[in-house]
């Protein structure tokens, strides 16, 4: 098909009624429960764009409840169909890579290549696995970027002063939880240094025990907009929320402005009960040229649910 033949896609987005900064999809949750045979709940995913159409890199908890990652796509950005089969990856040299879990990925394009990270189990503790495609078919493991514990792996759409650029989150055993995010750069995307404090939890109760990176940053004229989860500690559990960020474009260490209250958090029946209750957690985010955005969102460990913003709306929040 010629370039000019491929169909424009339409990022799927809802106007906003209530003067809300970040919004939710009417018809939420967009994946539900057992949305193949082999998978029990699909939720913390990637949404990108590709050959004319949407696709995925989902999380699917199997009936094991062991968490792989699978491929899916759309025509609409809303309606998925997900392979019954976790993504197979292979080692430069051809062999296989074995997976012993997979979950919460996050898909950027740089330079005409796709790169997935994820949370990848290493002799059974999470660190960040980070592999490439340029097909969806073919996927080909990189790295293990960190040591465990790492957890929350985003790669920065495009290349900063000459070097990849990720953000992740160290962090310990999962007992008492680290929950600083930090930058770090690389060359080839094999060895990785000049670790740099970003954020840290905030006194806010809604971030004040841990906070992640959600979608890959945005990049505007203000900035680098970062849409990140923050954590509470509770007497029922942790809750989930999304506040965002704005980061110096030449130096995202630099933090310009960042949310005080939450920006949205769990509310609705399918984001407070579920596998774990009380959760919503922002993998992906589509940008139109429109400024409008399209967050793909878990809700309660259980399910894939949308909710839209825009890069404006966003803006006038954080230069505040």
């Amino acid at each position: 098909m010629k370039q000019e033949e491929k169909k424009t896609l339409q990022i799927p987005y809802e106007e906003c009624t209530d003067g809300s900064i970040i919004w939710r999809y009417s018809k939420n949750p967009i994946i539900g429960r057992n949305p193949n045979e082999t998978i029990a709940r699909a939720f913390n995913s990637a949404v990108v764009e590709f050959n004319s159409k949407f696709v995925g890199i989902f999380r699917g908890d199997t009936k094991s409840t062991i968490p792989y990652l699978y491929y899916g796509e759309s025509e609409d950005g809303i309606n998925f169909k997900i392979n019954k089969d976790p993504i197979v990856f292979y080692n430069v040299d051809g062999s296989k890579h074995e997976i012993e879990y997979a979950y919460d990925p996050r898909v950027v394009k740089i330079d005409g290549t796709f790169y997935i990270m994820w949370c990848n189990g290493s002799n059974g503790a999470p660190t960040i696995g980070l592999a490439e495609t340029k097909d969806f078919k073919k996927y080909t493991f990189i790295s293990s970027p960190f040591l465990p514990f790492n957890r929350n792996g985003v790669l920065f759409p495009k290349k900063i002063n000459g070097e990849f650029a990720m953000l992740s989150r160290p962090s310990d055993g999962g007992h008492t939880p680290f929950g600083d995010i930090f930058i770090s750069y690389s060359k080839d995307l094999v060895y990785w240094g000049k670790h740099k404090l970003v954020m840290k939890p905030s006194w806010q109760w809604w971030q004040s025990t841990k906070i992640g990176a959600g979608p890959f940053p945005i990049e505007t004229k203000e900035g680098w907009i970062l849409i990140y989860h923050g954590v509470t500690k509770t007497c029922a559990g942790m809750v989930y929320s999304i506040g965002a960020a704005l980061l110096d474009l030449n130096d995202p260490s630099k933090v310009i402005g960042r949310t005080d209250n939450y920006l949205m958090t769990p509310e609705m029946e399918y984001e407070t009960i579920g596998f774990v209750p009380n959760v919503v957690f922002p993998c992906a985010a589509l940008v139109d040229n429109k400024g409008r955005i399209a967050i793909y969102y878990g809700a309660a460990d259980t399910y894939l649910s949308l909710a839209f913003t825009t890069v404006d709306k966003l803006l006038s929040v954080l230069k505040k």
